[in-house]
């Protein structure tokens, strides 16, 4: 069997009708000249939108085949024994130029129950915002399920919301059952457990109508949960790996560099995912290198154990796994 390698996976590019056109500007995501783009999946195990493998030879292959043959080469042992064909992880980069709906995700219990799925606990960081631009996370303090339901009877819900400010490179870190919404004006990655499920409460009254979910929302909603609400927001030190986020779902870390960088992973089982926030680099293994450039992602094997980052001046990623000693 050939030697596995860093993996790059053909954009599943979506169109949404409050995208637009940042993401095939700025960090070339384009397919079928799609007027209004609002997602570009990166690294997805979600049936009917498998990532596709672009690079060596195994192009062609999508993600569920990839784990079939090389199962926990791929994922690591661990995950491969919890998770099986399906990849954990879904990166996506989301283009807003309108408010998205205001909505909560249910966790691993309750979408276990209602839709057998995962639950959807997920970060962001911001690469491009607007001067006013803003992130609705949580509710402000003492607001109760009574109050919450008057809001959305009488249309006043973003009134009970905790609201940030949103620049690029802050992060915003949501749980499963924080009510949460990405405003105007905002470009930015999204790492989250591979969940579809998402209950929409509010859609701004948008002329579109699109379902609501507020019966279903209102179970996993969590009123008492208003701890970490605020934005993270790492300056990073040069060619240092900074943590971002640390939960049982993923451990991201941000490095910004301008050195060749080594970086092992024997003390962790699990795939490592790289995502170029700017400039580029060349990622190195063995006999394999692949180069990276903005808005682009590589998947390392969890095979790979040894790795050297070469950046071509000052460069930035974001680094995404799966702790060995999380709660898999």
């Amino acid at each position: 069997m050939n030697e596995l390698y860093p993996l790059k996976f053909k954009p599943i590019v979506k169109d949404r009708v409050w995208g637009g056109n940042i993401l095939s500007k700025l960090y070339n995501k384009q397919q079928n000249n799609l007027p209004n783009i609002g997602e570009s999946w990166e690294v997805s195990g979600v049936q009917g939108d498998l990532s596709v493998v672009a690079n060596g030879f195994l192009a062609g292959n999508n993600m569920e085949e990839l784990i079939e043959v090389y199962m926990g080469d791929i994922t690591g042992d661990a995950i491969y024994e919890k998770f099986g064909n399906e990849f954990p992880l879904l990166i996506k980069l989301i283009e807003a130029q309108e408010d998205l709906s205001i909505q909560v995700h249910p966790n691993d219990e309750m979408a276990k129950k209602r839709h057998k799925a995962y639950g959807k606990t997920e970060m962001w960081y911001i690469l491009e915002n607007e001067p006013d631009a803003k992130i609705y996370t949580g509710f402000k303090e003492g607001v109760t399920k009574e109050d919450y339901l008057e809001a959305v009877k009488n249309g006043s819900l973003p009134n009970l919301l905790n609201i940030e400010k949103a620049e690029k490179g802050d992060v915003f870190f949501t749980p499963a059952g924080r009510i949460h919404a990405i405003g105007a004006g905002i470009t930015l990655v999204e790492i989250q457990q591979t969940s579809d499920i998402t209950y929409r409460i509010s859609d701004w009254n948008r002329e579109e109508k699109r379902e609501l979910h507020t019966d279903l929302a209102l179970d996993a909603l969590d009123f008492a949960e208003t701890s970490k609400r605020e934005k993270i927001n790492v300056k990073p030190k040069l060619n240092v790996f900074e943590n971002l986020v640390d939960c049982s779902f993923f451990t991201t870390n941000l490095l910004r560099f301008n050195e060749k960088t080594s970086k092992s992973y024997y003390f962790n089982d699990s795939f490592v995912i790289y995502i170029c926030l700017n400039g580029e680099l060349t990622v190195s293994c063995g006999r394999s290198s692949e180069k990276m450039t903005k808005g682009e992602t590589i998947l390392l094997p969890a095979m790979i154990k040894e790795v050297v980052l070469e950046p071509v001046g000052e460069t930035q990623i974001i680094e995404v796994y799966i702790k060995s000693e999380s709660s898999l």
